[in-house]
C-alpha cells in the first residue's frame, strides 16, 4: 500500500490573530513570507519568517508558516518541534495537531498521527477534516494488520479480500502521502487563526 489519500491544501490562507495571540506582525512581511512559500521559495520564506519571528515570538501565523515551511523542506524534527511547541503555547488550536499529524502519517508513525488527531477533534469538535484523515489513519492502520493476518495465514480468503479493500481506499483517491495540516474547510473554529495550511487534508 503505498498512497495515502490525505488531501493536501496547496493554498496558505491568510490567517487573522486569534484572542490569544499577540498583536500581529505587519502584513506586509508575513504576506512577503507567504508570497515566497506559495513560489516555491522555501529558504528565503523561511528566512523571512525567522525575521518576523525574532521581533514577535508570539505570533501565531508566523511560526505556523514556518512549520509548513519545514515540511515542505522534508525536515521534518524540525517541523514536529515547530508544531508541538503550537500545540503547547496554544492548545485550543485544533489545525497544529492536524498538522503533526500529516508529518506523522507521511514518516508512517501512524500510532502517533491518530493521537494528535484525536486531539484535533478534541479541541474543535466540529472539524470534519480531523475525521476524514482519522478514518484514513484507520484505513492505514487495518490494512497493515490485514497484511499481517495474510502473511501469518496466506490461505485466509477473508482477510485477502479485506487487505484488497483496504488498498482499494487508500489508492482510490490517487492522492500521495499528505503533506500538511490546515484550517478547517474555511470555517475555523472560535479563537483559532483562520490559517491556511497544506497538509494532511486541512
Amino acid at each position: 500500500m503505498s498512497a495515502f489519500p490525505i488531501r493536501t491544501l496547496l493554498a496558505l490562507l491568510l490567517a487573522a490573530t486569534c484572542a490569544a495571540a499577540v498583536s500581529a506582525v505587519p502584513a506586509d512581511a508575513l504576506q512577503e513570507a507567504q508570497h515566497l512559500y506559495k513560489q516555491g521559495q522555501l529558504q528565503q520564506a523561511l528566512d523571512r519568517t525567522d525575521q518576523i519571528i525574532s521581533g514577535k515570538p508570539g505570533d501565531v501565523q508566523a511560526r505556523f508558516l514556518k512549520g509548513l515551511i519545514l515540511t515542505e523542506m522534508n525536515r521534518h524534527d524540525e517541523a514536529i518541534a515547530a508544531f508541538s511547541r503550537l500545540t503547547e503555547d496554544f492548545p485550543e488550536l485544533p489545525e497544529p495537531y492536524n498538522n503533526l499529524a500529516v508529518i506523522y502519517a507521511q514518516t508512517r508513525q501512524y500510532e502517533k498521527a491518530k493521537a494528535a488527531l484525536e486531539m484535533a477533534i478534541r479541541t474543535h469538535p466540529g472539524y470534519a477534516t480531523a475525521y476524514e484523515n482519522l478514518g484514513d489513519i484507520y484505513v492505514r492502520l487495518g490494512g497493515q494488520a490485514y497484511d499481517k493476518a495474510v502473511q501469518l495465514d496466506a490461505s485466509s480468503a477473508t482477510a485477502r479480500k479485506k487487505l484488497a479493500l483496504a488498498r482499494e481506499l487508500i489508492t482510490m483517491s490517487g492522492r500521495p502521502e499528505p503533506a500538511t495540516a490546515a484550517a478547517t474547510s474555511g470555517k475555523p473554529a472560535p479563537g483559532t487563526v483562520p490559517a491556511t495550511v497544506p497538509g494532511m487534508r486541512q
